[in-house]
């Protein structure tokens, strides 16, 4: 590298605060890729990554220090703990600090939710999100009633073996504090490794769509889906009860300086046109709507074919955040939403894993001039952004290389 980590950090940082704006950067900026293929790099088992700090941070220096993509593509992994977010809305440091639960949290709780390498699996397997029904069908009302309350006291103990009594929740809860301790710590050496290897601080925050964490952690996907044909007034007054207990966590992050939060959808797919809409869009929509009101803006990771709800996204002001997307036609959602927000996605992890550095090379090139016409407001992104464990590293570079050969406009 030519240039000093705050001359890195400050171009990276313009590129894609550009890209975000709409703008036209000096290049296209690519997303990092991260995943298993750290820890393979690193040396370390799944099991050392995702439970010991100290090594996981070694490989995470090595693997950002070998692979420069605009962000790092290395994280200290951790699952998705929205639901323990909603339990502790209303205590601001609290909520914040539990987006992700990670492999010592998940063993001080003992949850349901999550399994992890060498304990429900075996040391070299993905930490896993299996989600669960903790919810009976005739608990509706009581979920609308009080959506905190109910989930604190009646869906955490069911989900958590360690909180199954009042004695026993003291002794978990108290460790549970500890491992969030030890897991910010380590968050912050990690944001110190990266400002010396030249990555800008861009952090975000959290939120739900409120159907996906009934679905996620509640009901289960199956059940929450048949329960939209059963009991579709109930499951609309719910969705409506979570707006505000989801907007009071995500707006906890508006406090220690955040202005963007991250929201993955998984229902979208599932669902047709009219449900989309019914159920699904309009809280989503009055969730990003109210923080982009108190100066938040959104990157949704729009999961599978969105297709169908394209339009829908037309509705937000211009500017509103990131649309990222997994499986949806990368021109197609470039081209309707152009002047509406910043597009994210478009390669295949697929390609990743199983092509060559030619065929890599060759996509890109072709991508590219494709979107590269309509200027700014595109970021080059995996479609997922976890790479798994047997990905061929000069892969990662040939994207690297590729985005510097043909991503200038």
């Amino acid at each position: 590298m030519t240039k000093n980590p705050q001359e890195l950090a400050k171009e990276r940082y313009a590129r894609l605060s550009a890209a975000i704006n709409l703008e036209t950067p000096d290049r296209v900026p690519v997303w990092g890729i991260g995943g298993d293929v750290v820890a393979q790099y690193g040396g370390i088992s799944q099991k050392e990554f995702a439970y010991d700090y100290e090594k996981s941070l070694g490989a995470i220096k090595k693997f950002n220090g070998d692979f420069q993509f605009d962000t790092a593509g290395a994280y200290i992994p951790g699952l998705d703990g929205r639901i323990f977010n909603i339990a502790f809305s209303g205590f601001d440091d609290i909520s914040s600090s539990s987006t992700f639960i990670t492999g010592p949290m998940h063993d001080v709780l003992d949850d349901k939710y999550y399994r992890y390498p060498g304990n429900e699996i075996s040391e070299d397997s993905s930490p896993q999100f299996t989600g669960g029904c903790f919810m009976e069908a005739d608990e509706y009302d009581q979920l609308i009633k009080d959506p905190t309350g109910f989930i604190a006291n009646t869906i955490l103990p069911r989900a958590c073996n360690n909180l199954s009594s009042p004695r026993q929740s003291m002794a978990t809860w108290a460790r549970y504090g500890q491992e969030i301790g030890r897991f910010y710590a380590a968050l912050g050496e990690m944001g110190r490794i990266s400002a010396e290897q030249g990555y800008a601080s861009m952090p975000q925050g959290g939120a739900y769509t409120p159907l996906d964490l009934i679905g996620d952690f509640m009901r289960g996907i199956n059940n929450t889906v048949l329960d939209i044909r059963r009991y579709p007034d109930k499951v609309k007054e719910a969705t409506e009860a979570l707006v505000e207990p989801i907007l009071t966590y995500a707006l906890s992050y508006k406090k220690i300086g955040f202005d963007f939060v991250m929201i993955p959808l998984h229902l979208n797919e599932y669902l047709s046109p009219k449900l989309y809409k019914e159920f699904y869009w309009g809280p989503l929509k009055k969730i990003i709507l109210k923080l982009l009101d108190e100066g938040i803006r959104s990157q949704i990771f729009f999961e599978g074919h969105h297709e169908p709800h394209l339009e829908t996204i037309l509705e937000l002001p211009k500017g509103w955040g990131i649309a990222y997307f997994e499986k949806t036609d990368i021109l197609k959602a470039r081209e309707v939403l152009k002047d509406n927000c910043c597009v994210a996605g478009g390669l295949p992890m697929s390609l990743v894993i199983g092509g060559t550095p030619e065929t890599i090379d060759s996509y890109i090139k072709e991508l590219l001039e494709k979107v590269k016409p309509g200027g700014g407001g595109f970021i080059l992104a995996a479609n997922v952004a976890t790479a798994p464990r047997e990905t061929p590293v000069e892969n990662l570079h040939a994207v690297i290389k590729a985005v510097e050969k043909y991503g200038w406009y």
